[in-house]
């Protein structure tokens, strides 16, 4: 033969993915691939110049090149495909010169190479059919996490279920079916169910040689948690793992999510920088960090994270996110091109669609905003999708969307104090509410005692209300563990509205000393200042003691959001 072909499956395994690009031309053009009579070298041929392009990231070639593959695979007679069938499954890269003319390719294979070039090119519907075209018990544990994937893409939410079981009962270490399966509302106890249990020639189940099985079985239990919105049973189970493994990045990940989700921010921070020490080019999660950032107007760390990101790999949507959250200062349409740019990338990308929703709000498009955080609901019940719904629709004065949106978040999230308050402050905004919100407020405090979101606005309710001891009182109780800038601004407007100047003074400047950057603080000092001397503070003609309001109304919806 004149261009050998086991060369070109060398350059492929040496990673010379050009080469082999190049030397495959030559082999698909050689008067003995072209033959009549080698149909089944025409066909290897093609696919080892399909996975040429592929490696290469030519998909669109690729495509172009399996197919040609599969086509010639066709056209070889049945005869001699069915007389050597058994060898013809076993390796799409064997180069056996005694195939006796029978291709020595797995045309499921190829589909499956396929369907990943449409995948990488965000081709989800193609892809789809390209696997549903391979028979169930031709496929191997990548393709069914391939074909799962998809089935949540498209929504197909019991097929992707089975499809993620059958991955585990094949790899119960398959930790993405796990999360997955976890998402899609399976419980533990069914999760656990599909770890192998057959014991091996030793006599034992695959666990019981270590203990391995233990923290498994802890790893399934706190994603079900966090699933079920039982944050504190999820962050239990994932320090005692931190225990057993330590500076694990993907458990410091997991865990600080989880307590961006709650609001324990400065402890979520923590976790992310101590992920970002050990593995300084981890992109996973970094978008939610660059949020926390900006909530923390920690400028300086958020400039340096995003210019981080771009040398690691500027194609990943977290990215992209990450880059909408450092320009929504300067810019806010350049912000929203890089949160849609995101969702391009991937479609199912959450904070994407929370970013957009949130910079559409702030640009007054509301309607566009509801689309932008129903996206993100749909894909799976996000506190922060509700919550930019139930914002939303109160801007549009539509309270009984806002009310449904609310009431959707309570049922799809039951163990959520979020969704309690959210609740809560759909009542709020009506004075008739007010009673109710209060009992959603203090239902979401006696779910999570430390929540802070549900803290804020009950003390915001008593002072509306008159009870003005009631919200100092409650607010002190959480100075003891929170030192947050937020907590510290609402105070101080407090004891300023009791003319308790000097208290108010103290807490004005705690929270410009948690973040300088708080501009209800800023504004709020500045107007006691003027009380203090004497000076009426609304003598001009601008009425700073609304922007207060107003700024501390932002500072709530920021936390909220």
């Amino acid at each position: 033969m004149e261009v050998p072909k086991d060369q070109i499956t060398s350059l492929l395994d040496h990673g010379l993915y050009n080469s082999a690009q190049m030397l495959g031309c030559f082999l698909v053009s050689s008067p003995a691939a072209n033959a009549e009579s080698s149909l089944h070298l025409k066909t290897e041929s093609l696919v080892l110049l399909g996975d040429s392009f592929f490696r290469e990231k030519e998909y669109r070639r690729a495509i172009n090149t399996y197919k040609q593959a599969l086509q010639c695979y066709k056209m070889i007679p049945k005869q001699a495909m069915t007389s050597s069938s058994r060898t013809s499954l076993s390796s799409t890269r064997s180069s056996s010169p005694s195939s006796c003319n029978v291709p020595v390719i797995n045309d499921n294979e190829v589909k499956f190479k396929i369907a990943s070039c449409h995948c990488s090119l965000n081709e989800n519907k193609a892809a789809l059919v390209e696997m549903e075209g391979i028979p169930s018990k031709a496929r191997n544990l990548t393709m069914n996490m391939l074909l799962g994937k998809l089935y949540r893409i498209s929504r197909h939410s019991r097929a992707a279920v089975t499809i993620y079981k059958e991955c585990l009962r094949h790899c119960p270490y398959a930790l993405e079916a796990i999360i997955a399966l976890a998402e899609l509302g399976s419980s533990s106890k069914d999760i656990i169910s599909l770890f192998p249990q057959n014991p091996n020639r030793s006599g034992r189940t695959p666990f019981d040689n270590i203990d391995s099985s233990r923290w498994l079985q802890r790893y399934v239990e706190a994603q079900c948690c966090i699933t079920s919105n039982d944050y504190k049973g999820g962050l239990d189970h994932f320090a005692d793992l931190l225990q057993r493994f330590p500076n694990n990045v993907h458990l410091l990940l997991e865990i600080a999510k989880v307590e961006a989700i709650i609001g324990k921010n400065e402890e979520a921070i923590m976790n992310f920088e101590k992920a970002r020490s050990i593995d300084p080019y981890i992109i996973t999660y970094m978008d939610e960090y660059a949020m926390l950032l900006k909530l923390k107007s920690d400028y300086s760390k958020l400039n340096k994270l995003v210019h981080d990101l771009l040398n690691v790999d500027s194609a990943r949507p977290e990215v992209f996110v990450a880059l909408s959250v450092l320009w929504e200062r300067k810019d806010e349409k350049r912000a929203l091109s890089y949160a849609e740019q995101s969702i391009r990338i991937d479609e199912r990308h959450i904070p994407a669609y929370i970013m957009k929703g949130n910079l559409l709000l702030t640009m007054k498009r509301a309607e566009a905003a509801v689309s932008a955080f129903r996206g993100a609901q749909e894909l799976r019940p996000d506190i922060r999708a509700y919550q930019g719904l139930v914002h939303t629709y109160l801007a549009l004065f539509k309270f009984k969307e806002a009310l449904y949106a609310s009431r959707e978040a309570m049922r799809a999230m039951p163990q959520s104090a979020k969704a309690l308050k959210l609740v809560g402050d759909v009542h709020a905004s009506n004075t008739s509410g007010r009673e109710k919100a209060k009992k959603f407020y203090e239902s979401a405090l006696r779910l999570e005692p430390g929540y802070l979101g549900a803290a804020l606005a009950l003390a915001e309710l008593h002072v509306i209300e008159g009870r003005n001891v009631d919200a100092v009182t409650l607010l002190e109780r959480y100075l003891k563990d929170w030192a947050d800038d937020s907590l510290h601004v609402k105070l101080a407007q407090v004891f300023a509205a009791t003319n308790m100047l000097q208290e108010a003074l103290t807490h004005y400047q705690a929270a410009l000393r948690l973040n300088p950057q708080n501009e209800a603080a800023k504004r709020g000092l500045e107007r006691l200042e003027k009380l203090m001397k004497g000076v009426d503070p609304d003598a001009p003609e601008e009425d700073e003691d609304n922007d207060v309001e107003d700024a501390d109304g932002d500072q709530d919806e920021t936390d909220l959001l």
